[in-house]
């Protein structure tokens, strides 16, 4: 929402004496230094509140002290909360996390964080599976802004982002089932990427990127005046492309990559809107198996939404509407005239309305969202004629499913008390399902200044994707009976937080029902073929610890040493396995991850990170000679330089410093060193005039 509508006029003192506690002796009243309330959390980011100094003449006092706004961030819950009343822990990766990493995308990001699984199968992100905790890819939620932009169709696809990086304020990762916050498919979690907000972007900026293997970048974000000063627009657009590092065993590119995206948002007062497209374009090798090295597939994401924030006296009321297209062609062989095509659209709507009483917040929500697949190969036989664009073939299967959802939560926060419970109720007409109820409780308890006890047991679902239901090509025969996964978790947990730096530690025990995969008998030799199965129940417990110190509060008279972070995540699953049964997804998972990152700056203007990731991943693949072979652990080093100037910065990164041979999925290979460098450079937009400086 606009801040413009909630600014205070600024009190000016020109004359009193030069002591640190004369502004309050001057009041005459006791004064006391407090959190911000939730009601401005609501409505403030720490990115958009101003620690510039009114300087009222020369008898104001100068000062560079510094004041940290801690946990301002609004996550976690139904309802809107700040981060600190929150009574579960969600891991927030804000701006500044993302211009230090050695990543070029939201996805290499996540690597870095412990209780996240990313699985590369191309370059740059072309294509990557994000899971947490053990799960898959299909069992988690992205959201852009809060709404849910996944795929039914299939997860592979999920994070075709039409954002830049430096478009995005912060990501927000929310670990277990999270149907009350983020709605059915979050079976396991959910990633919220959310952009920076119109009203406090005040600089636009244009970036250049090039590196190894024939990488080339190039975008700019935008901010765009219009005739009405209470209207702020912002559009970005970027292209990047790659030759890749392999080739087939013909000698063709096989892992080449090209992408476009273009992304516009806007706002006024208290509407926001938004419509972003992405495309990709990539060699998938030998992504989906070994019959074929030089596999392609391209992808076409259409977005838009808008959605409202209306204060009503104590009710707050915040509609939503939303539209998606995803458009899929994936060919065995590049080249080849029979490719599959797949269309998903995704229309909804979706309503939160929150109120404050003496007993707490309330809120309650209700979503309809309508998901259509057409399709070549996935679906059941429609009528009509539905021509596939660009080609001379039409759709023949399709399926259509509503899912309706009721949410209820209440939220108490008394002084060391912070209690959120409800439940999610869902029903799906795909395969007649009546009212499913999926309730959850998490409360947290503040035992010291710094320290914070948490326990939670959240339940969630999810329905089977149409590629699970349906995909019976190349060796492939998937089940449409299959029944929706279901999944129960406890966590427990601490958290200490201070400006010295913060650490947390999380034990979780997931029950997973019915949960999906693809599994392979091997005893069947050439007939086998991978089917999609209901696992009766796959159980898992973890661990996961992560720590962050500030080295400059800690070491308070040095400036080379910023900040140091470790991250550690264990996960054990009890299931049944057979010697002669492979897995694709559920039965791999990784046991061990350690990630770890040391930000420096030598000298001023100059930072430097370096990054270090271990993974142990549990499970097998069998190689192109037939031999079934367990995946190997490995570690990787990143670094990053970067160099600031008033208005440019220049960067060099390097991915996989040390060139270490590894591979997370089977017979994908992964690139070995990796150099990029570029530059940036910001700009100043233009201003509103209304905003008073």
């Amino acid at each position: 929402m606009n801040n413009y509508y909630f600014k205070r006029e600024v009190l000016k003192f020109k004359r009193f004496t030069r002591k640190k506690y004369a502004l309050f002796a001057c009041l005459g009243k006791i004064v006391i230094v407090g959190v911000l309330s939730v009601a401005t959390a609501n409505n403030a980011k720490a990115s958009g509140i101003s620690i510039e100094i009114f300087r009222a003449d020369n008898d104001t006092i100068p000062t560079d002290k510094e004041f940290d706004l801690i946990e301002v961030e609004v996550s976690g819950t139904r309802a809107p909360l700040s981060a600190g009343q929150a009574a579960r822990m969600v891991t927030v990766l804000q701006a500044k996390d993302l211009e230090c990493a050695a990543v070029q995308s939201v996805n290499g990001l996540l690597k870095l964080c412990a209780g996240v699984d990313v699985r590369q199968r191309a370059p740059m992100g072309a294509q990557t599976d994000i899971s947490i905790r053990g799960g898959t890819s299909e069992h988690i939620a992205i959201l852009l802004n809060g709404i849910c932009i996944s795929d039914p169709q299939t997860a592979h696809n999920a994070l075709d982002l039409p954002v830049q990086l430096s478009e995005i304020e912060r990501v927000e990762i929310l670990e277990g089932p999270a149907a009350r916050a983020y709605g059915a498919q979050s079976l396991l979690g959910a990633i919220n990427i959310v952009t920076k907000k119109l009203n406090i972007i005040d600089k636009g900026d244009i970036h250049l990127e090039g590196g190894s293997f024939g990488y080339l970048s190039a975008g700019a974000a935008i901010p765009i005046p219009t005739l009405f000063s209470s209207i702020y627009n912002n559009i970005s657009g970027s292209y990047s492309r790659s030759d890749g590092f392999n080739r087939s065993k013909k000698g063709n590119l096989n892992n080449d990559y090209e992408s476009g995206k273009l992304f516009y948002q806007g706002n006024w007062k208290f509407l926001d809107w938004a419509f972003g497209f992405a495309k990709k374009r990539w060699g998938s090798s030998t992504s989906y198996g070994l019959g074929s090295d030089e596999q392609y597939e391209r992808t076409d994401k259409m977005y838009a939404n808008i959605q409202a924030d209306i204060p009503i006296k104590s009710f707050h009321i915040r509609p939503a509407m939303f539209w998606q297209q995803n458009n899929d062609c994936y060919s065995w062989q590049r080249g080849i005239s029979n490719p599959n095509y797949n269309r998903t659209d995704i229309l909804g709507a979706n309503i939160n309305v929150w109120f404050d009483w003496i007993l707490g917040r309330t809120t309650a929500g209700f979503e309809l969202k309508n998901e259509d697949l057409l399709s070549g190969n996935l679906g059941e036989p429609i009528s009509g004629t539905h021509k596939i664009p660009d080609t001379d073939r039409y759709y023949k299967y399709g399926i259509n499913r509503t899912n309706i959802s009721w949410t209820i939560e209440h939220n108490v926060n008394y002084k060391w008390l912070n209690i959120s419970a409800g439940f999610m109720a869902l029903r799906n007409t795909w395969n007649k399902m009546p009212y499913h109820i999926y309730p959850g409780i998490d409360a947290a308890f503040q035992i010291a200044r710094h320290w914070k006890i948490y326990a939670s047991w959240n339940t969630s679902m999810r329905l089977p994707s149409y590629t699970e239901l349906y995909y019976k090509v190349d060796g492939h025969a998937a089940d449409k009976n299959l029944l929706p996964e279901e999944m129960s978790a406890f966590e427990i947990g601490a958290k200490y937080a201070s400006q010295l730096g913060t650490a947390s530690i999380s034990l979780y025990s997931n029950r997973g029902k019915n949960m999906i995969d693809w599994i392979l008998d091997t005893r069947l030799g050439d007939s086998a073929v991978w089917q999609s199965v209901n696992h009766t129940k796959i159980n898992s417990i973890g661990v996961e610890l992560n720590s962050r110190l500030n080295l400059q509060k800690i070491i308070p008279n040095q400036k080379v040493l910023k900040q140091i972070s470790v991250g550690y995540n264990y996960i054990h699953q009890d299931k049944r396995e057979d010697e002669s049964t492979l897995s694709l997804y559920s039965l791999e998972y990784i046991r061990h991850k350690v990630v770890a990152s040391l930000n420096l700056q030598p000298i001023p203007n100059l930072n430097m990170s370096i990054f270090y990731r271990f993974q142990d991943r549990v499970g097998s693949y069998v190689d192109a000679d037939g031999r079934k072979d367990n995946y190997s652990p490995y570690s990787i080093f990143d670094m990053r330089i970067d160099y600031s100037f008033s208005r440019y910065n220049i960067f060099l990164e390097a991915n996989n410093l040390f060139c270490k041979q590894y591979i997370d999925y089977g017979n994908v290979r992964q690139p070995g060193v990796w150099l990029i460098a570029g530059i940036k450079a910001t700009f100043d937009k233009y201003q509103h005039k209304h905003i008073k400086k």
